[in-house]
Formats: C-alpha cells, sequence, structure tokens
C-alpha cells in the first residue's frame, strides 16, 4: 500500500462550516453597507452555491435578478462589492463567530507529527481563506499549510486547476494524496484532477450526490467511534 503523501482540504464548508452563517451574511452586509436592497436568503444562497467563486455567484444573481449599475460599471461594481464583503467576512472570523468543524485541527497534527503535506485549495477569496487558516489554525498548524485560492487559477471549481496547480507545485504524487471536501462541485474537481476524495457533508451539502466519493463522513471526529484518524484516511489509498 502506498503511504499517504498529503491531505489536500477545501476551505468553505470543510475546515469551516462558513456558507450560511459567515459568507451569506457578509454579503448581505455589504449589500446593505452599499445602499442595496438585496438580502440573499439561505434558500437563494443555497442556489448560488452551485456555482463557485463569491464574484461568480454577484454576476450570476444579478444576471437572474438585475444590475443595480449601469452595464459598463459591472466589473468594477462587482470587485469592489466582493472585496467589502471580504472584509466585513474576515471581522467575522477574527471575532471568533465561525469555529473550526470537529476533527479539522486533530487531522492537521496528526498529519504534522507524521510527515503528510497539508494544503488549503478554495476558489474563494485568498485573503479570507489565509485569514480562516491563520486565525483559526493558529502558528503551530497554519506555518506548515500552503494555501492555493481564488484567482491563482482561471477555471474554478468543478474545473480541476486549483487542485492540479497543488499537485504541481508541491511536486506530490497523485496517487498518494487525498482530497477533503465538503461539495459535489468541490468532488467533481478533485475526481477530475485523478485525486481520491473524502467527504465531510455540510450544512448546504448533506443531500447532494457523492457517488464518486473515496467515503462520506458528517465530520472528522474528536472522540469517539465517529473519529478519522490519519491512519485511516491513509487506508484509504488501498
Amino acid at each position: 500500500m502506498a503511504s499517504l503523501q498529503a491531505l489536500l482540504f477545501d476551505c468553505d464548508g470543510v475546515l469551516v462550516d462558513t456558507e450560511r452563517d459567515g459568507h451569506r451574511v457578509a454579503f448581505n452586509q455589504a449589500f446593505s453597507q452599499k445602499g442595496l436592497d438585496i438580502n440573499w436568503s439561505v434558500e437563494r444562497y443555497g442556489e448560488l452555491l452551485h456555482t463557485a467563486g463569491g464574484k461568480e455567484r454577484l454576476r450570476r444573481d444579478f444576471d437572474e435578478t438585475q444590475w443595480p449599475v449601469p452595464k459598463a460599471e459591472w466589473n468594477d461594481f462587482v470587485i469592489d462589492t466582493h472585496k467589502l464583503k471580504t472584509d466585513i467576512f474576515m471581522e467575522l472570523i477574527v471575532a471568533g463567530k465561525l469555529p473550526l468543524r470537529t476533527g479539522i485541527a486533530r487531522i492537521m497534527r496528526e498529519a504534522i507529527d507524521t510527515g503528510v503535506t497539508i494544503a488549503v485549495c478554495s476558489t474563494s477569496n485568498e485573503r479570507a481563506v489565509q485569514s480562516i487558516v491563520d486565525v483559526l489554525l493558529g502558528n503551530e498548524i497554519s506555518n506548515h499549510i500552503s494555501v492555493f485560492a481564488g484567482d491563482v487559477v482561471k477555471a474554478k471549481k468543478p474545473d480541476p486547476a486549483i487542485y492540479l496547480m497543488a499537485v504541481d507545485q508541491l511536486k506530490l504524487d497523485p496517487s498518494r494524496c487525498i482530497v477533503v471536501e465538503d461539495s459535489h462541485v468541490g468532488l467533481t474537481a478533485a475526481h477530475a484532477a485523478g485525486l481520491r476524495c473524502v467527504v465531510t457533508k455540510s450544512s448546504y451539502t448533506e443531500h447532494e450526490d457523492f457517488k464518486f466519493a473515496t467515503k462520506v463522513v458528517s465530520d472528522l471526529g474528536d472522540t469517539g467511534s465517529s473519529v478519522l484518524s490519519i491512519s485511516d484516511i491513509g487506508s484509504l489509498l488501498m
């Protein structure tokens, strides 16, 4: 059996269950600060999550409803609104409003102790992802994590580009890597990159199609029989 070389984590929904009570809230606060009568409901944001990337979700929503600015201003408006949303989201992280999901810190410490490479591969804004890694995991863990996020690739999930970049830049053997995702979109990206994938279902993804997953769990666990250890994950390479 090949030994586990790397764990590649998605961020939103995997490290933190951020979507409903983090990103959605931050988007709505950004709309309010810009004087816009827009409020994404839990249900609407769930629909928008099928489009990867915050700026892409803004464009999709305005395309499907109505743009609040003239067409010549669309691009600048999206960039400015998304930057404001990211600032608000980071304030939520720093304030401790969004805790790590169960088992994340434990499995990362186990990976570090056993020499397994760790990366976070996300389509979210790089600054927001780095903030989650630095603030919530602390230097003891974050110093061992490589972050690939945001616009470092042209195509976002379900395109495999972000995972292919991580494998290439970290000089990894795909057959010895495990991805940890929470969504069908992320699983599709991992599968297209030729990587095995463990799915930890999150609040928005519980009923999605995970037939290509190597293993599906509710979370990684911290205590009891639900704990998925680094050796358990390594055994999935068989």
